[in-house]
C-alpha cells in the first residue's frame, strides 16, 4: 500500500479496474480511501471503491486484511449517514463469510463491531451484527454463549418491534434450540417467527427458510407427509432465487419419500424438468443410491451408499438422523425375513446370511425381542435364537371380563333403583 494517496474520482477507479495484476489494483484503491477530500463526490467514489476492494481480497482469500479493513474505515464511517454506514458494515461481513474457513475471524470480527457500535450508539447495526454472530456462533457450536446473546437480543427488539429482524432472530433461536434437541423451544420460536412474518412482507429467501425449518421440524416429528410439502415450498422459493439451499430443500424432499415407503418416486422427481441437469450431483446421486436399497430391503446397498456418499448422506446431520432410524427399520425387516422359517437358529448362521457381524446382529435381535416384534429368547451358552410361537389369545378372557363388567352396572342401576324405592 503506498503512502501517497490518489484523488478520490472516476479516473482513479477506472485506473484501479484497468490494473495489470490484484495486488496493484487493491494499492490503488486503499490509496483512493487515503485521500482527505470529503466533498459529496469523494465519498460516493470511496464507497465504490471500497466496494471493490472487498470484492478483490475476497477473490485473494486475504481475509485478515479483510477483517482490518473495517477497524481503518472508522474515520470514514462517521463521515457518512448511518444508514450507507450499517449497508458498508453489513456488506464486508457478507465478503469476509464468503471466504472458506474464516469462521474464526469472522467470530472475532463481529466482536470488534459490536464494542464499536455499542461506543458510537449505533443501535440498529449493533442488533443485526449481534444476530449475524449468534448464527456464527451455532455454526461453531458454541450453543450457551450463542443462547444468551440471543435471550438478551430477542428482548430488545421486542422493545422496538423491528419485525423483519425478529421474524430473522426467532429462526435463529429455533435452529439453535433444534440443534441442542429441544424440540418443543424450537416450535415455539418457529410459531414466534411464523407470527411476526404474518405482519409485514418478507423476502422470499427468508420465507423459504421459514418453510424449510417448519419442514425439517415436521420430519423431526415423523410427519413426512406434511414435512414434504414445507419443503417443496422452500424448494420452490430458492429455486427462484437460484439459492444454493435449493438442492438442500430437494434432497429433504427426497428424504421424506424414502421414509414414507415411496422410495419409487425419486427417480421421477429427479428425472422431472423442474429439476433436470440443474441440480445433478452427489447430493441426488446419494439419495437415488438409499432410494434404490430401500425399494430393494438391501442391507448391503444401503451401507454400499452410506460408504460411497458418507459426505452427503452422514455429513448432513438431518439425514444423517432419519437415515438411523431407516436403517434400524431395514435391518429389522431383513432379520424378521430370515428367521422366519426357524424355530431355533445359530445366531452365526444369521450373522452369515445378513452379512454382518455377530454381535452386532445378536445385540439387534435381543433389542427386538425386548420391544416385543417376535417372541424369542437368546440361548447364549449354544450361541443359538429360539424362536417361539405367536400365543394365540384366548377370547374367553375378554368375554368373561366383558360379562363382569354388565353385570356390575346391572348391579348399580339396580341400587340406584332400591334407593329411590326406599325414600
Amino acid at each position: 500500500m503506498s503512502t501517497s494517496s490518489l484523488p478520490a474520482s472516476t479516473a482513479s477507479l477506472t485506473q484501479a479496474s484497468e490494473a495489470t495484476n490484484p495486488s496493484e489494483a487493491i494499492s490503488i484503491y486503499y490509496r483512493i480511501l487515503e485521500n482527505p477530500s470529503s466533498s459529496p463526490e469523494a465519498l460516493r467514489i470511496k464507497e465504490q471503491a471500497i466496494s471493490n476492494l472487498s470484492d478483490l481480497l475476497r477473490q485473494e482469500n486475504r481475509a485478515e486484511e479483510l477483517k482490518n479493513l473495517l477497524t481503518q474505515l472508522r474515520p470514514f464511517f462517521s463521515l457518512i449517514p448511518k444508514a450507507k454506514t450499517a449497508k458498508t458494515v453489513r456488506g464486508l461481513v457478507d465478503t469476509l463469510a464468503k471466504i472458506p474457513g474464516t469462521s474464526d475471524i469472522q467470530i472475532a470480527l463481529c466482536r470488534e463491531i459490536v464494542l464499536w457500535t455499542r461506543d458510537e450508539k449505533r443501535t440498529f447495526l449493533r442488533q443485526r451484527i449481534e444476530a449475524k454472530l449468534a448464527a456464527l456462533l451455532m455454526e461453531n457450536k458454541e450453543f450457551s454463549e450463542a443462547l444468551s446473546l440471543l435471550s438478551e437480543l430477542i428482548k430488545e427488539v421486542r422493545r422496538l418491534d423491528d419485525k423483519l429482524l425478529l421474524v430473522e432472530i426467532d429462526l435463529l433461536e429455533s435452529k439453535l434450540h433444534f440443534s441442542l434437541r429441544n424440540l418443543p423451544k424450537a416450535k415455539a420460536a418457529l410459531t414466534a417467527a411464523r407470527t411476526a412474518a404474518n405482519a409485514i412482507y418478507v423476502p422470499p429467501a427468508q420465507q423459504g427458510t421459514i418453510d424449510l425449518q417448519s419442514g425439517i421440524l415436521h420430519a423431526e416429528e415423523k410427519d413426512y407427509k406434511t414435512a414434504y410439502s414445507y419443503f417443496y415450498e422452500a424448494f420452490e422459493a430458492f429455486n427462484a432465487l437460484e439459492d444454493p439451499l435449493a438442492i438442500y430443500s430437494l434432497k429433504y424432499m427426497l428424504l421424506c419419500k424414502i421414509m414414507v415407503s415411496q422410495a419409487d418416486d425419486v427417480a421421477g422427481i429427479i428425472s422431472s424438468a423442474k429439476v433436470g441437469l440443474q441440480y445433478q450431483g452427489p447430493e441426488l446421486d446419494a439419495m437415488k443410491a438409499v432410494a434404490d436399497a430401500h425399494s430393494k430391503r438391501s442391507l448391503n446397498l444401503f451401507e454400499t451408499a452410506l460408504r460411497k456418499f458418507g459426505a452427503q448422506l452422514e455429513g448432513d446431520p438431518i439425514v444423517h438422523r432419519h437415515l438411523s432410524s431407516l436403517y434400524d427399520t431395514l435391518l429389522e425387516q431383513n432379520l424378521c425375513r430370515l428367521i422366519e422359517p426357524f424355530s431355533r437358529v445359530e445366531i452365526a448362521h444369521i450373522a452369515e446370511l445378513i452379512e454382518l457381524p455377530s454381535d452386532h446382529v445378536e445385540k439387534k435381535l435381543s433389542q427386538m425381542i425386548l420391544d416385543k416384534k417376535f417372541a424369542g429368547t437368546l440361548d447364549q451358552g449354544a450361541g443359538c435364537l429360539v424362536i417361539f410361537d405367536d400365543p394365540k389369545t384366548d377370547a374367553i378372557y375378554p368375554a368373561t371380563l366383558e360379562t363382569i363388567e354388565n353385570m356390575g352396572k346391572v348391579v348399580d342401576s339396580l341400587f340406584v333403583r332400591s334407593a329411590k324405592i326406599m325414600a
